[in-house]
């Protein structure tokens, strides 16, 4: 085993596009095509970590033009086992206000059209009913103590198309539902990186309340992105905490979740 391999990963979201400090740039092929943006590795009090901005430096993708598989894959091919994913979200609870840290622990898939998988021959059926890492959580809950902040313990994340906004009625079906947050880029990340059987943790900013919440407020973008930018130096202290904390051994179910079973393709 390369010992200088990234075994940890981090997928920036909107406006958290920089994470390590002399970090080596790194260009990944894969076959699914370029991922977003060259992959930064570097190290964290000697962990060495891998990072990829989801949306590329400067934003150039939208949620629905996002090279997912190829990104999961770079991540992977690296050495990735274990990946942090921090994102924008809107709430759908008043008490989850702007600026509140949400570690979802389910999630919900309304977006259309994203292909969503890697296994597109035979019978491969990966197990989803806990989306994310329950090993992953914990730490990041623990990391959120550690640097000296707060979060919200579970929830879930409704996954819409995008890039538009919700209509009002959209996010008062969600809300009435029991859904928590609404985002456009959480699936088919979160699905992508259980078929390569990697750990794979959300970290949510909430950056607005939806429309549905307010009867005359609703979504802007200069909003989300000046929220978001106000909370990055505590969501990247969250992170680099949990990089630090991070089990070095997995025992968690995604390790083994594809035991046994005869894949189409040939992980990295």
């Amino acid at each position: 085993m390369n010992t200088d391999a990234p075994a940890i990963g981090v997928i920036g979201g909107s406006g958290f596009y920089t994470l390590l400090a002399d970090a080596e740039e790194i260009r990944v092929d894969t076959p699914y095509g370029e991922p977003s943006d060259a992959v930064m590795v570097g190290s964290v009090d000697g962990r060495r970590v891998a990072f990829l901005p989801r949306h590329g430096r400067g934003h150039a993708f939208a949620p629905h033009t996002i090279n997912y598989r190829a990104n999961l894959w770079a991540l992977r091919s690296l050495g990735v086992r274990q990946i942090l994913a921090p994102c924008a979200v809107g709430s759908l609870r008043r008490e989850l206000g702007p600026g509140t840290i949400v570690v979802p622990d389910q999630l919900v898939d309304r977006t259309s059209g994203r292909v969503q998988t890697y296994f597109e021959a035979g019978a491969a059926h990966v197990s989803f009913a806990d989306p994310y890492c329950r090993a992953g959580r914990s730490t990041v809950l623990r990391a959120v103590a550690a640097a000296g902040t707060e979060a919200h313990d579970g929830g879930t994340m409704v996954v819409v198309e995008g890039p538009r906004f919700s209509t009002r009625a959209e996010s008062q079906w969600f809300a009435a539902a029991g859904w928590s947050l609404v985002n456009m880029t959480g699936h088919p990340e979160a699905v992508l990186a259980r078929e390569l059987a990697l750990c794979y943790t959300s970290v949510a900013l909430v950056t607005d309340l939806d429309a549905g919440i307010d009867a005359e407020e609703s979504v802007a973008q200069d909003e989300v992105f000046t929220v978001f930018a106000e909370n990055t130096e505590r969501l990247r202290g969250v992170i680099l905490e949990a990089v630090r904390m991070l089990p070095e051994n997995r025992d968690c179910a995604c390790a083994t979740v594809l035991d046994g079973m005869s894949l189409p393709i040939e992980l990295p």
